[in-house]
């Protein structure tokens, strides 16, 4: 009997172990895709993205420069912003500011922690 509890407490521990193991977060990232006016992604572009501290609910001073990489997107680890354990549903705004030769263009992004967040920057011309 005492061997048959030991063993089902040992299972149970096991069980208990790979439970918890198992529940790592995901990463939080924001990719950025930049975009001509005719739609070509666009390669070299500087992309970056600045927390809105006057977003509603205020977003944290931040601040992150990526060039974009030869597919045409900026890829950010937003943990670094969110920290090793953000909120449930923690949410930054972001302004986005695309420069590559001299032209400029814009965009917002809201990011959640914990998904990989998806945002497209389009030059007018």
């Amino acid at each position: 009997m005492k061997k048959l509890l030991r063993f089902s407490l040992m299972v149970f521990a096991g069980l208990m172990l790979l439970t918890f193991a198992s529940c790592k977060k995901d990463p939080s990232v924001l990719k950025v895709y930049v975009r001509s006016a005719s739609n070509q992604l666009l390669p070299g572009a500087r992309v970056v993205i600045v927390g809105d501290i006057y977003s509603n609910p205020p977003t944290r001073e931040y601040v992150d420069t990526i060039i974009s990489n030869s597919t045409g997107y900026a890829m950010f680890n937003m943990d670094e912003y969110f920290g090793e354990k953000p909120e449930k549903g923690e949410v930054g705004y972001f302004d986005i500011i695309v420069k590559i030769d001299n032209k400029m263009a814009t965009g917002r992004a809201r990011v959640r922690a914990n998904i990989t967040n998806v945002e497209t920057v389009k030059f007018d011309n």
